[in-house]
């Protein structure tokens, strides 16, 4: 009878909470991979605009493991109230329920609050390799299936669908070694411990113009602005006949908000308004465009739309190219 008697007083808390407007305390945004990847290079700039639009302060919080799935299923289980956010890439909503089973449903588990930006994957490899070009890679892969593996930051995300896309039409022979996270990765990349990386662009830049790394080439359709004298996969396949399978090659990931189903409606709103305004803020695009992510804000129904458009176009690269999580 007791617990009975509070809950009047439970749901008064709450109302005056609400009351009070949204939000009126920190907000926890989670990152569904190890500090240092291109989520943590992303969310960080994006941090720095959002919180004076809201006036809350945005906590940074990791949840590493199976390409930001872990996250995704803690999300999915979260407080519905707006205070516990996730920076997401697409790869848990578009690539792995076509992989592997997931505990969450990419519409009816989440509130999705928007799209952010956008890129593909870079190919880099270190000096020490034989690999030149793209040429180099599909070559030697083929004639010593036993000796080459490529890295990626998890099992079933983005990275991870391009290098086996790319294994799928060149029939290049490579190991597929995933890691909790792009930081690891490249770390292990730089420090020879695995050859080569499919790995987003951002953490990238400084170890390509040091020469820490080589890049060979990016999987989007279109050249990089970090990277514009690196080449297209697509490029490549249109100009040299021995890597004509690369035609055509498009593998690009995105990095969006969203939270638990049901957020109130106030929170959905106030996010909504945050991000047309940081949209506009030139210098704070301008950071996260120099992370190696291109910005293009769209709202929640066009973020839905874009994960409908996207999990179908991967869940038949999936099925025709047989790929499946390691």
């Amino acid at each position: 009878m007791r617990r009975l008697a509070l809950l009047p007083l439970v749901f008064f808390a709450c109302a005056q909470s609400f009351a009070q407007g949204y939000p009126n305390k920190p907000i926890r945004v989670i990152v569904g991979y190890a500090p240092g990847g291109s989520a943590d290079q992303g969310v960080r700039p994006l941090a720095k605009v959002i919180e004076p639009l809201l006036g809350q302060p945005l906590v940074i919080e990791y949840k590493p493991g199976n390409a930001g799935g872990v996250a995704m299923e803690f999300i999915a289980k979260a407080p519905a109230d707006g205070y516990t956010l996730y920076y997401f890439d697409s790869g848990p909503l578009t690539v792995a329920p076509h992989m592997s089973k997931v505990g969450y449903d990419i519409f009816k588990s989440f509130t999705h609050l928007g799209h952010v930006c956008g890129s593909g994957s870079l190919l880099v490899v270190h000096p020490s390799t034989p690999f030149r070009n793209m040429a180099d890679v599909v070559a030697i892969s083929k004639k010593e299936p036993s000796k080459w593996s490529y890295g990626t930051s998890g099992v079933g995300g983005p990275h991870h669908l391009s290098g086996e896309y790319f294994k799928s039409v060149t029939g290049a022979q490579l190991l597929h070694v995933p890691y909790k996270g792009g930081g690891p990765a490249m770390t292990d990349l730089m420090g020879g411990q695995v050859p080569m990386l499919f790995s987003s662009l951002g953490p990238s830049v400084g170890a390509v113009k040091s020469g820490k790394i080589r890049a060979l080439a990016v999987t989007s359709l279109t050249r990089s602005a970090a990277f514009p004298d690196v080449p297209t996969m697509d490029e490549l396949g249109a100009k040299d006949p021995q890597l004509s399978a690369l035609k055509g090659f498009d593998s690009t990931a995105w990095y969006g908000l969203l939270g638990p189903a049901g957020l109130p409606a106030e929170a959905v709103a106030r996010w909504s308004q945050a991000l047309a305004a940081a949209s506009k803020d030139k210098a704070g695009m301008d950071a996260i465009n120099a992370t190696g992510c291109d910005v293009e804000i769209l709202p929640p129904a066009q973020t839905v739309e874009r994960i409908r458009v996207d999990a179908a176009k991967w869940g038949k690269v999936v099925k025709d190219a047989n790929i499946r999580a390691d």
